[in-house]
């Protein structure tokens, strides 16, 4: 296996030019920001852009959980390819991420200088610093899983032909806005959150009251939620309870862009339907 490296800053276009560059030197896999991709598919990891924190992010891209490092070795070990393409801020960052994944150290490296001018390094620098979007070289659908709430565009990066069988081929890439930017902090209060979760409890057949909502943050944009409802009885309490908790996860992850590590459901009580009533008197 031959491993290639693709070095620069970041916010300089590393991830825009990384299809197109593996795509020419006929890498089947991107590793890139704690992701390997192939293709149109990601297969194992996690996004470091995704991470809350700066410091996160970097743990996340230099790979420094276990089991994240074991989840992307298994991949790569199942889609044994010839060549892969690392991208990393520095020459040691590459290294650092080889030597985590036990792939062997880069047999090329590559600055972002030799793929790009100054005058479109110059322009990424910009996009990012003011409007702070990052490019993920992966299909909108596959990146939607892994940015749940978050508003992701498709970019379409045109790949040069190969042979001569004439055909243009074109790649999808992502770009995401997180919801952190230059324009400050967003901030989305608890009550705000107990109101999405407890309309979307309220929305589902069998919930009679949403009752008490808690909001627990986690960290920072990763929250638990805990739900103290009263349901209706006749219902099965425990497809209920189910329903309750996919129902919270999506609404509060597609409004406000938060990730929601859990959903507890303690039932506090029975709401006796009129006719079930009816029924006990007879």
């Amino acid at each position: 296996m031959q491993t290639i490296a693709l070095v620069g800053p970041s916010g300089t276009g590393k991830s825009h030019r990384a299809a197109g560059i593996a795509h020419q030197l006929g890498a089947q896999a991107i590793i890139d920001d704690g992701l390997l991709i192939q293709g149109n598919r990601i297969l194992a990891g996690s996004s470091a852009k995704r991470q809350p924190t700066r410091i996160g992010a970097i743990k996340s891209a230099i790979f420094l959980e276990e089991d994240k490092v074991n989840e992307i070795k298994k991949a790569i070990s199942e889609l044994a390819p010839v060549k892969i393409l690392i991208l990393g801020t520095s020459k040691e960052m590459v290294l650092k991420i080889a030597s985590r994944l036990g792939l062997p150290q880069p047999s090329k490296f590559l600055n972002i200088e030799d793929v790009a001018s100054e005058k479109e390094i110059r322009k990424a620098k910009y996009i990012r610093t003011h409007f702070s979007k990052h490019v993920i070289p992966a299909p909108t659908l596959e990146v939607k899983k892994s940015f749940p709430g978050t508003l992701v565009d498709p970019l379409q990066v045109f790949l040069k032909k190969r042979g001569t069988s004439g055909k243009k081929d074109w790649l999808e890439q992502s770009i995401i806005r997180p919801t952190f930017t230059f324009h400050g902090k967003l901030s989305i209060s608890n009550h705000a959150l107990e109101a999405i979760a407890g309309y979307a409890a309220g929305s589902i057949d069998g919930v009679n009251q949403p009752g008490k909502i808690n909001i627990h943050v986690v960290q920072e944009g990763i929250v638990t939620i805990d739900i103290a409802p009263v349901l209706t009885y006749g219902y099965p309490l425990h497809i209920i309870a189910a329903e309750i908790q996919k129902r919270i996860i999506v609404a509060v992850e597609e409004m406000t862009g938060l990730q929601v590590q859990m959903v507890n459901v303690q039932v506090k009580g029975l709401s006796l339907d009129k006719k079930f009533v009816s029924k006990a008197t007879v």
